[in-house]
């Protein structure tokens, strides 16, 4: 056993040493972004670029907090996040419960069509749903923002969601039929807890694409400003003379903090699966 373990440990330390070098890779853009914020302004000018600072400044966060409206757009994306995450979260649920519990005709279609919606690039679309957004009045709202967003995260949430439904044993279903539950109390009661860890990864999905979107906020929030969200206000440190770079970086250190603390609340639940929960 000693022996196996010296033949088999080089191996694991080569595998922990690429896994903290992707650690690092992926880490150091965050750092590197943070650190320019606090950096002041004739380090962040300055040709040599050092990976510290010895005077740090919160002259780019204050700069950013005293933008107006700044406020208004942080409530304005937590809302559209927030709408987004509910609904894709409870329609997926549904449908995939049905793509998977019932047998229809054109169901293989259907699921051949989620798949087909993800292969769409975002920015093919842009153009036919500013027209569509147009038509139905929604442009300058926050509807056009939601309506979109939720579209594009129903596909994925509905294929992901499918394999946790499909998992749950229809033994399950049946046992709580006999025992007197009807379909709506085992979908709310029984089903829908085992498979939240699905519903998590999805809305995990859902919430960081919908925050971050900066596309759909520039084309179809056109001059009523009070409906633009967050990216919108790194628009305000882009100059034509010359870019406050601490503004963005402070900025973008500010929405990246609701993605980190919504990641933190979630994670027990994201890594977790139904393994164990279930046994038929």
């Amino acid at each position: 056993m000693a022996r196996l373990l010296r033949v088999k440990r080089p191996g694991r330390l080569a595998a922990e040493a690429a896994a903290l070098l992707i650690a690092v890779a992926v880490a150091f853009p965050l750092y590197w972004m943070v650190l320019s914020a606090f950096k002041p302004a004739g380090e962040i000018q300055s040709t040599d670029a050092r990976p510290w600072t010895l005077a740090p400044s919160l002259d780019s966060f204050r700069r950013v907090f005293e933008q107006q409206d700044f406020g208004r757009y942080f409530l304005n994306s937590l809302l559209v996040a927030g709408t987004v995450v509910i609904l894709s979260a409870l329609i997926a649920f549904l449908a995939a419960t049905a793509v998977t519990r019932f047998r229809f005709k054109f169901r293989t279609t259907l699921l051949i069509m989620f798949l087909v919606a993800q292969m769409v690039p975002v920015e093919a679309l842009t153009i036919p749903l500013f027209f569509l957004m147009r038509d139905f009045g929604q442009l300058n709202t926050l509807g056009s923002l939601i309506l979109p967003h939720l579209a594009f995260s129903l596909p994925f949430a509905i294929w992901m969601l499918r394999g946790f439904v499909k998992a749950v044993p229809e033994a399950l279903e049946e046992a709580a039929y006999i025992d007197g539950a009807s379909r709506t109390r085992f979908l709310w009661q029984i089903l829908f807890p085992l498979v939240f860890p699905g519903l998590v990864a999805t809305s995990v999905f859902s919430f960081i694409t919908t925050w971050n979107d900066f596309l759909f906020a520039k084309s179809f929030i056109i001059s009523d400003t009070s409906q633009s969200t967050l990216p919108m206000a790194l628009l305000v440190f882009f100059k034509p003379d010359e870019n406050d770079w601490g503004g963005i970086m402070a900025a973008s250190t500010v929405m990246t903090i609701p993605v980190l603390v919504f990641f933190v609340l979630v994670q027990r639940r994201l890594v977790s699966g139904l393994g164990g929960a279930v046994k038929d």
